[in-house]
C-alpha cells in the first residue's frame, strides 16, 4: 500500500474514534445551521481538525480543501491538494441514521491520485490509488456486472439546499425509477459512490454536490473497473457537481436517461 494512502487511513481513523464516541450521545450535540437543511456540529469541527493534524505533519506542503473550514489557510493552487469531508451524512448522524462517513481524497493538479471512504458504523474502510485498483479493508473490488438497465440498483441524493433544479430532478428520478429495479437515497454520497465501486448498486447520480462529497468515491469507482462523468459524460463533475457513476454499461444507459432533461438552467 503506497505510504501516502497509509496516512490517509490514520487520519481517517483518528476522525472515526471522535465520531464513534460522539454517536453514544447525540442529544447531548450542539447543532449549528449552515443554511437551510445544511447541518454542523463540533464533532464535524473535531473530525475535521485530527484530519487536519494528522495530514499536516506528514505533508505540510500540501494544499487542503475541506468542508468546514475551506482551504484551511493553504494554497489553492498547491500540485498536491487534500480534499476532505470529516462526516458525510451529518444530518443522519444527527438523528442517529447509521449512514455516514469520513471521505478524504487526494489530488495532484485536480486528478485524483488517492481515496478513502471510511464507514465507521460498518468499520468498512474503502481505498483506492490511481493506477492501483480500489479495495474493501484490503480485499480488491469490482463494479457491478449488470449489463440492463431494468435489472439495476441505482443511488441518489435528494434536493436539500437548493431547490433550482427540483422540477428536473424530479423528472429525472420518474423515469429512471420506471426503468430500474430500483432507486436508493440512503444520504451520505461518498458511501453510495463506495458502494458503486464495490457492486452493491450498479450506479449513482446526483446534482448539486461539493468537491468533498465526490472526490475519494469517484476514484473508488473508477479503480474498480467503472466510470464517473457529469451529465454529459465528461469529467467536470467536480466543477459542476453534478455527477454519474456506475459500471460502463449502466454508465452509459444513465446517460441516455439524463441527456433529454438537460438544458441552459441544468448544464451537465
Amino acid at each position: 500500500m503506497h505510504p501516502t494512502l497509509n496516512i490517509a487511513i490514520k487520519a481517517a481513523r483518528r476522525a472515526g474514534q471522535i465520531i464513534n464516541r460522539a454517536s453514544l450521545d447525540i442529544d447531548s450535540l450542539n447543532v449549528g445551521v449552515k443554511q437551510q437543511s445544511d447541518y454542523v456540529t463540533e464533532v464535524d469541527r473535531a473530525a475535521e481538525a485530527a484530519i487536519i493534524d494528522v495530514l499536516r505533519d506528514a505533508y505540510p506542503d500540501y494544499g487542503i480543501l475541506a468542508e468546514e473550514s475551506g482551504l484551511a489557510g493553504t494554497d489553492a493552487n498547491a500540485e498536491f491538494q487534500w480534499i476532505i469531508d470529516p462526516l458525510d451524512g451529518t444530518t443522519n448522524f444527527i438523528h442517529g441514521v447509521p449512514q455516514y462517513a469520513i471521505s478524504i481524497g487526494l489530488a495532484k493538479q485536480g486528478v485524483m491520485q488517492h481515496a478513502v471512504v471510511y464507514d465507521t458504523n460498518r468499520n468498512e474502510i474503502f481505498t483506492a490509488s490511481k493506477g492501483g485498483g480500489a479495495f474493501l479493508n484490503n480485499k480488491r473490488i469490482r463494479v457491478a456486472k449488470r449489463v440492463r438497465l431494468d435489472e439495476t440498483l441505482i443511488g441518489t441524493g435528494f434536493p436539500y439546499r437548493m431547490f433550482d433544479h427540483i422540477d428536473t430532478y424530479l423528472a429525472i428520478f420518474r423515469e429512471l425509477a420506471q426503468k430500474t429495479a430500483g432507486m436508493r437515497r440512503p444520504g451520505a454520497a461518498s458511501i453510495d459512490l463506495a458502494w458503486v465501486a464495490c457492486g452493491r448498486m450498479d450506479g449513482f447520480w446526483e446534482l448539486g454536490l461539493s468537491p468533498w462529497d465526490m472526490a475519494a468515491g469517484s476514484l473508488l469507482i473508477s479503480e474498480a473497473g467503472g466510470l464517473v462523468g457529469d451529465l454529459s459524460g465528461d469529467s467536470n463533475y467536480m466543477k459542476t457537481g453534478n455527477i454519474i457513476g456506475g459500471n460502463p454499461k449502466i454508465f452509459g444507459q444513465l446517460l441516455q436517461v439524463i441527456a433529454p432533461h438537460l438544458s441552459p438552467r441544468l448544464p451537465a
